[in-house]
C-alpha cells in the first residue's frame, strides 16, 4: 500500500514523506499566509506528471538502445476559474537532444507512457485535457579519436 504523511512545521509550511522515505517541503505563497519558501502542492502534481512520464520514456529509450545527450519534460497547465482550481488543460513537451534520434522510437515510448504506464497521467486525464508533444534538438555527432 502506498502511504504519505505531511507534518506541519510553521506558518503554512509542511514536510511530506512517502514510502520511499524521501521528503519534500511544501509552502503557500505569502499572499495566502505562507512564507513562499517551498513548492506548492499543486506544483508537485505537475512535477509528478513530468517525472512519471519522463521515467517511463527514458527507461524505454534505453531499452530501445536510443542514445541521447539530454532529456527534459516541460509541463504547462491551466486551472479552473473557481475553487477547487483543478487542472483543466495540460500541455506536456518532451525535449530530447542528440544525434539522429529515431522519431518513431521516441513517439512509441511517449505513446506507451501516455496510454499504458504513467499512473499520474491516467489520474489527471479524468479532469484535464492532456496534450503531448515532443521536440528533437539535433546535436553534432560525437567525435571519435583514432590511434
Amino acid at each position: 500500500m502506498k502511504q504519505a504523511v505531511i507534518k506541519w512545521t510553521d506558518g503554512l509550511k509542511f514536510v511530506g514523506t512517502a514510502n520511499s522515505n524521501h521528503s519534500v517541503v511544501m509552502d503557500a505563497p505569502a499572499a495566502s499566509g505562507g512564507n513562499d519558501s517551498a513548492v506548492r502542492p499543486s506544483e508537485l502534481v505537475l512535477m509528478g506528471l513530468a517525472g512519471c512520464t519522463g521515467i517511463d520514456v527514458v527507461s524505454m529509450l534505453k531499452k530501445m538502445r536510443v542514445a541521447f545527450d539530454s532529456f527534459e519534460v516541460g509541463v504547462e497547465a491551466e486551472t479552473a476559474d473557481e475553487h477547487p482550481k483543478f487542472y483543466t488543460r495540460i500541455n506536456v513537451e518532451y525535449r530530447i537532444r542528440g544525434h539522429n534520434i529515431p522519431e518513431d522510437k521516441l513517439q512509441r515510448a511517449i505513446d506507451l507512457s501516455r496510454n499504458t504506464y504513467c499512473s499520474v497521467g491516467a489520474q489527471l486525464k479524468a479532469s484535464a485535457q492532456i496534450e503531448y508533444h515532443y521536440r528533437i534538438i539535433e546535436s553534432e555527432p560525437a567525435l571519435t579519436v583514432e590511434n
